[in-house]
């Protein structure tokens, strides 16, 4: 089944609550209305209610099935309990002062909305760049426990091809632990978009065909993923002919129920990652969903600021599944 298929299916009916804190943008506006439309997910649209209304009637947007909060007005009891929220959480690193003032952000307000369970996610950044949305998460909502970091992953499509590129999106560099961890949470990833993760440690190296630190590392978190989770098929370093080419794998790396096979492609730094991504996108024709943030207690996406109604859509779709 076609990925997004796939994924509506499993959402389809299920009242999946996803905040929108930038509700005052006609791209959120008319994918939160497409959502609801279609049963999908429950939309919350933050900001002002006349000023969304004028928007929405100007552009013909049916946002009768839509919940609106003017999260800039809100009973003082809501924001006490929110506040509270946000200083326990906190544990003395954010007073009562500072958590209102968090509150006054629609970041920050979605964001405890998503924590304290009152909506399943949160689709933000068509108007922030990445830091506004991945802060309030990281101090908030945080990592899962024993996960250390959030990382970004793409699923990238062609056709009926299907495979996930991670890190790509969000640490700049990882040291052992940081890529094996990075490596199971994008086999997690992988299950929730119907492929089953073979695991890549990409490096410039096959099984020590050259020597560096940038190789060590990769051998290093390779190891440490494989005692972490024995039952994934993860192998490395390879690659990336010998990871992905049948009989590139059987030549450089003979025996790995990996190399040749792999789907999932764990990429030692954020530049090759980047680079990555966008050649198999711009030279391979490949559609790049995502980033999907991964590693966090609960849902949050971001947005690319350049993004459509169908790119919010969609991520809004993405962000759902996870929910799950």
């Amino acid at each position: 089944m076609e990925l997004f298929e796939s994924m509506k299916a499993k959402i389809y009916g299920k009242n999946i609550k996803i905040v929108f804190p930038e509700g005052d943008d006609v791209r959120i506006l008319g994918a939160a209305a497409r959502l609801a439309s279609d049963n999908l997910v429950t939309p919350v649209v933050l900001g002002n209610p006349d000023q969304i209304n004028q928007i929405a009637t100007d552009n013909k947007i049916n946002t009768t099935q839509l919940e609106v909060v003017d999260y800039l007005h809100q009973p003082s009891d809501v924001i006490d309990t929110m506040v509270n929220a946000i200083v326990e959480r906190r544990k003395g690193k954010t007073d009562e002062a500072k958590a209102r003032q968090w509150l006054q952000d629609p970041n920050y307000f979605g964001t405890t909305m998503v924590y304290m369970g009152k909506v399943d996610g949160m689709v933000s950044g068509a108007n922030h760049p990445t830091g506004d949305t991945v802060r309030p998460a990281l101090q908030i909502i945080k990592t899962k426990p024993g996960v250390k970091l959030i990382s970004g992953a793409f699923i990238m499509q062609r056709d009926a091809e299907r495979y996930l590129f991670a890190d790509c999106a969000i640490n700049i560099d990882l040291d052992a632990n940081g890529m094996a961890e990075v490596a199971i949470e994008s086999a997690n990833t992988a299950k929730l978009f119907d492929i089953d993760p073979k695991v890549a440690m990409l490096s410039f190296s096959t099984k020590g065909s050259a020597k560096g630190d940038m190789v060590t590392k990769v051998q290093e978190a390779t190891k440490i993923a494989q005692e972490k989770a024995p039952e994934l098929p993860l192998d490395g370093e390879l690659q990336f002919d010998a990871a992905f080419v049948p009989s590139v794998g059987e030549k450089k790396a003979p025996g790995s129920k990996v190399a040749g096979h792999a789907n999932v492609f764990v990429f030692p730094e954020l530049q090759s990652g980047n680079i990555g991504y966008k050649i198999a996108q711009r030279l391979g024709g490949f559609e790049a969903i995502g980033p999907i943030l991964q590693g966090l207690n609960q849902p949050v996406s971001d947005l690319s600021r350049g993004a459509n109604e169908e790119d919010v859509y969609k991520v809004a779709i993405i962000t759902a599944t996870q929910a799950l």
